[in-house]
């Protein structure tokens, strides 16, 4: 019985782990908020700030058992494995879903993320100045992160080392897209065509700038977690809250540019509502079908905290 139990949290925690990469391919959603709302987010932070000196002089001393228990090694194996082959299996159908759906994908991730960022906030325990006054400023960066426009950035191997490391850091962070931030760094199409082409190079560099920054980063994000834990929670609600800005279905396009395969990537864009989407693209906004997605992505969250063991 004990160990059905076990499969069963094992098998629990990899589709966990597929949800949070499914997150992470999408620019504007993070997979961060995705750890949060399904009760993992603090194991997480944890887990991957274990890796320290004394974990890897285990290492090195033979200590294989002790050094696996101290990172807790099974955790982090099962999670990223379901985020790695998400995002390689998930890569492809998420471009197609934003091509021909925007709309309804944006609404059902506008459902999700509002929901989660007054999930997350009810955790701070209360509604002190403090926490108000740091989830509003969690809201104004996220904002002014969102109206950041894309850059055309270099393809040498240095630079994709330095994005794979910035963009880690926002994709464990609640409300902060690591591919939004790929998108701004204006490497986010490139990585995308390397996953789908599997180009083991550039894979490869951006892999080991991941590793890099998500070690580096957990260690900050955990002492914060643990030294200021409700002033950090409410700015990380915030940076939720915030990115709606970014996730608004209805935008017009201000300005874009075309891949390599004759697509169109927005540069620039402006938050609509649905009766001007309408009149000045000449395209439906399918409003209703927007509102039963929103709906449902807000009702996925609600069931998921219900069901969470971290509150």
């Amino acid at each position: 019985m004990r160990g059905l139990t076990a499969l069963f949290s094992y098998i629990l925690l990899f589709l966990k782990g597929m949800a949070m990469g499914a997150a992470d391919v999408v620019p504007g959603v993070s997979g961060g908020t995705i750890a949060f709302i399904t009760g993992i987010y603090a194991e997480l932070i944890e887990s991957l700030s274990s890796f320290s000196k004394g974990a890897l002089r285990e290492l090195f001393r033979g200590e294989i058992r002790g050094f696996w228990k101290r990172i807790n090694g099974t955790f982090l194996v099962i999670l990223f494995s379901g985020i790695l082959l998400s995002i390689f299996s998930i890569a492809r159908l998420m471009e197609y879903l934003l091509q021909q759906y925007p709309i309804m994908v944006w609404s059902f991730f506008c459902g999700l993320v509002v929901v989660s960022g007054f999930v997350v906030l009810k955790r701070t325990g209360g509604w002190s100045k403090r926490v108000i006054f740091s989830f509003l400023t969690g809201i104004v960066v996220m904002v002014a992160i969102t109206m950041v426009t894309p850059a055309e950035t270099t393809e040498a191997l240095w630079f994709i080392f330095f994005s794979g490391a910035i963009a880690i850091c926002a994709m464990i962070l609640p409300g902060i897209s690591g591919a939004f931030i790929l998108l701004i760094l204006g490497k986010y199409q490139f990585i995308l065509q390397a996953v789908s082409s599997f180009d083991i190079k550039v894979l490869m560099v951006f892999g080991a700038g991941v590793v890099t920054g998500l070690l580096s980063f957990a260690n900050m994000l955990s002492w914060l977690l643990r030294r200021y834990y409700e002033v950090t929670v409410a700015v990380l609600s915030g940076f939720i809250i915030g990115s709606l800005n970014k996730l608004w279905p209805w935008k017009e396009t201000v300005s874009a540019v075309y891949d390599t395969h004759g697509g169109v990537i927005p540069v620039v864009e402006r938050n609509i509502f649905p009766g001007s989407y309408l009149e000045l693209t000449g395209h439906d906004p399918h409003l209703f079908s927007a509102l039963l997605l929103f709906a449902a992505g807000a009702m996925l969250v609600i069931v998921l905290d219900r069901f969470s063991p971290e509150k």
